[in-house]
C-alpha cells in the first residue's frame, strides 16, 4: 500500500509501538534458581546457556543473606544465584531460601514465582551431601527441580547415584559447560547443553516457555520451533480477516496481524526489539511482500462486491490471507535460524539486511 508521496503506509498505519509492547508482554520473563557449593561452576554454566554474559555483566541484587538476583537489559530471565551452601551455613541460608521461594510462590503475579531450579553438583566430587539433597527437597516443594552434574567427564554410575540420592528432583542432566584440553592434546568439547534446555523447557510453565527459548543461546531448533507457533497463530488470525465479507477490508486489517507476527518471532529469538528496529523491518517487509499481498487482496475485494460471490470470495481470501502470512512468517524465522546458526545472535542491521536479500532472491 502507497501513500500520495509514494511512501510505504505500513509502518505509519500500524502502532509498531504497541505490537512492540504486546510482543514482549506476551513473552514474559523466567525465574531460574542456580543453587551450587562455591567452585561447582554455576557462572560458568550460566554464561554457557544464556545470552548475555549474565554471570560476569548482570547486575546482581541481594534477596536473601546468601542469594543474589542476576538481571540484564534485554534478557528476558532472572537468575537468582544462591551461594553459602558450605556446611557452616548452610541451615540459615536453607531457611532464608525457603522463606523467600515461598513468598515467591505465593504471589498473585505468575511472573514473580521461581519457574526452576538447577542444584549443581560436581561429577569429580563424586558424591551428593545430605545438605544438597535437603536442598533438592525443599525446593522441590515450589518448584520443579533438575540436579545438574557439572564438569563431567566420567559418569561411573554417578548420574544414577544423584538420582538415588535426590528423588524429589525432575531429572539428572549431566554437563560440560565449556571444552577442556588436556596436556597429552586430549580434547573435550562442552556437552549437555542442549539436553539441559530440553529438560528445563518440559518442566518450566507454558507461560515461561518463551522467555526461556528467547534467554537461551544454544538451542536454535527450540528458538524456530516457538516461533514456529507464532507463524501459526498468525495465520490462522489472517485466515479469519481474510473470510470476512466487508470488501477491501483485508489488506488494511492483515497487516497489524503480519507486524505483531514479526514482533513474535523477534521476541521469541531473544532478538532486541526496538521500535526503530520493527519499523525499520516493517518498511522492508512492505517492499518485499506488499505488491503481491495488495493485488490478491484487491481481486479478491472486488469477488465480494458481486451479488452472490460473497461466500465463494470469503474463502478464497481466507485461503489467499493464511497462506501469504504463513509463508511470509516462515521466510522471517528461517532468516533467524540461519542466522543464529551462523554465529552469534546477530545485530538488527544484519537481520534487516539479510531479510531484505532473501526477499528480493524470493521475488527473482
Amino acid at each position: 500500500m502507497k501513500t500520495r508521496s509514494g511512501r510505504s503506509a505500513a509502518p505509519e498505519v500500524v502502532d509498531v509501538l504497541s505490537a512492540m509492547e504486546q510482543a514482549l508482554q506476551r513473552r514474559g520473563r523466567v525465574n531460574v534458581l542456580v543453587a551450587g557449593r562455591t567452585g561447582v561452576g554455576k557462572s560458568t554454566l550460566v554464561n554457557a546457556i544464556f545470552q548475555g554474559d549474565l554471570a560476569h555483566t548482570g547486575q546482581g541484587r541481594p534477596v536473601t543473606p546468601g542469594t543474589r538476583e542476576i538481571v540484564k537489559e534485554g534478557v528476558p530471565v532472572s537468575i537468582f544465584d544462591t551461594r553459602g551452601l558450605e556446611l557452616a551455613e548452610f541451615r540459615s541460608t536453607l531457611a532464608a531460601l525457603e522463606d523467600f521461594v515461598r513468598e515467591r510462590a505465593g504471589d498473585r503475579d505468575p511472573q514473580r514465582h521461581v519457574h526452576v531450579a538447577w542444584v549443581c553438583v560436581a561429577e569429580d566430587s563424586r558424591r551428593v551431601e545430605q545438605a544438597e539433597s535437603d536442598l533438592v527437597r525443599t525446593l522441590s516443594r515450589y518448584m520443579p527441580v533438575l540436579v545438574v552434574v557439572t564438569k563431567a567427564r566420567s559418569d561411573q554410575g554417578f548420574r544414577a547415584e544423584a538420582q538415588r540420592l535426590a528423588p524429589e528432583a525432575r531429572g539428572v542432566v549431566r554437563v560440560r559447560a565449556i571444552p577442556e584440553e588436556y596436556d597429552d592434546g586430549h580434547a573435550m568439547p562442552p556437552m549437555g547443553l542442549v539436553p539441559l534446555v530440553e529438560a528445563t523447557m518440559e518442566v518450566v510453565p507454558e507461560g515461561q516457555r518463551n522467555a526461556f527459548v528467547a534467554a537461551q543461546k544454544v538451542d536454535v531448533e527450540a528458538k524456530r520451533k516457538r516461533a514456529r507457533a507464532v507463524v501459526a497463530s498468525a495465520a490462522t488470525a489472517a485466515g479469519a480477516i481474510g473470510a470476512t465479507p466487508i470488501p477491501f477490508s483485508d489488506a488494511a486489517l492483515l497487516v497489524p496481524v503480519q507486524v505483531a507476527m514479526l514482533a513474535g518471532i523477534t521476541a521469541v529469538f531473544g532478538l532486541p526489539l526496538s521500535e526503530a528496529f520493527l519499523r525499520t523491518l516493517v518498511a522492508s517487509a512492505v517492499t518485499g511482500t506488499g505488491a503481491t499481498l495488495t493485488g490478491r487482496a484487491v481481486a479478491t475485494g472486488l469477488l465480494k462486491l458481486l451479488p452472490g460471490a460473497q461466500v465463494a470470495a470469503s474463502g478464497i481470501s481466507a485461503l489467499t490471507a493464511a497462506t501469504l502470512t504463513s509463508a511470509f512468517g516462515e521466510a522471517y524465522v528461517a532468516t533467524l535460524t540461519h542466522l543464529h546458526r551462523e554465529g552469534p545472535p546477530p545485530s538488527p542491521e544484519q537481520v534487516v539486511d539479510h531479510f531484505r536479500r532473501e526477499r528480493a532472491m524470493a521475488r527473482a
